[in-house]
Parts: C-alpha cells; structure tokens; sequence
C-alpha cells in the first residue's frame, strides 16, 4: 500500500477549506518599519555568502547584522565597553523574507526594541539598498552587558542608553 492510498481522501472544497484558513504572507511593503532607526549600515553581498542554491546562505545575515552593531557601536559617543563589562550576543531571531542574490547592496537597519537593566533588545531590517521596500530580512537580537571574569551581568553601560533613546524633539 502506498502512503497515498493509506491516506484519508480529501475532496477539493475541503482542500479549499483548509487553504482558506491560512493568511496570505504580508507584501513587505505593508510591514512596519521601526520607529526610531539607530543606525543604518550599507554592506555589499559577497560572493563567498552565496550557497549551493546561489542566494546568500542564511547563516551569513547574523555576521550582516554583527557588522551593522559593530558599525553602530563604533560611533557610540562614550565608553561601552572596558574589562569589566563586555556585551555578548544572547538570543537573536531572524524572520527570512526574501533570499538575497548576488550582487546586492544592502541596507541593515538598526532600532531599539527595549532597553533593559543589563541588556538592549535590537530590531533590525536587512533591505535592499536600492529598493527599500525589498525586505529580505526582519527580527531582532538581544545583548548583554557582563563582565568577562565573573560571567555575570553588569548594568547596561549609559552611553549605550543614552545612545539609544529617542532624540528629544527640538524646542
């Protein structure tokens, strides 16, 4: 008996049925951007990213988004780091929207999402350079701050807050 036949039958209206009961994927084009960007970093997809099926492997979009925090942090005006407190990578979540073909340019956006005691929760937005509305990537990541030797957290540092609050509006 083949695994078709073992298999109750459906009927068209009841594969039409359950179809109906799972929404359409959202055009990129109506998903919301994050209120307040941080930081923008435009990167060029390399050759060495691409896969077996000649897109960008996704594994790559996190070093994409290490470079963009790297780039962020470096203009960081203040002390965000020292031998007593360092930020690691503790969770990150990537929805992959569309595959990225070589050659791209790349827009990785960057936004605070929530500011924690010893962690900032990042959003970010991986887009096309050149088509903004092109999203390939969307999600967020969390750091935390902790010192190397004890392995602990530590309070986020406040040029890190202070770098990511909203501007206040000019008088």
């Amino acid at each position: 008996m083949t695994e078709e036949e073992g298999a109750p039958k459906r009927t068209r209206k009841a594969r039409n049925a359950n179809a109906q009961t799972i929404p359409p994927p959202i055009a990129s084009t109506e998903r919301e951007r994050p209120a307040e960007t941080l930081f923008v970093a435009e990167l060029e997809a390399r050759w060495r990213d691409l896969d077996a099926f000649n897109h960008v492997n996704n594994a790559t979009y996190l070093t994409y988004l290490e470079e963009a925090r790297l780039q962020w942090l470096r203009e960081v005006p203040g002390p965000w780091f020292d031998e007593h407190s360092m930020p690691v990578l503790a969770a990150s979540h990537l929805n992959y929207r569309l595959p990225i073909a070589w050659p791209a340019r790349l827009s990785v956006m960057l936004s605070c999402e929530r500011l924690g005691n010893s962690s900032i929760t990042l959003a970010h937005r991986i887009a096309d350079a050149d088509v903004p509305e092109r999203l390939y990537c969307d999600g967020h990541v969390v750091l935390v701050w902790m010192d190397p030797h004890s392995g602990k957290p530590v309070p986020l540092p406040q040029a890190i807050r202070d770098s990511a609050q909203p501007a206040a509006p000019a008088a």
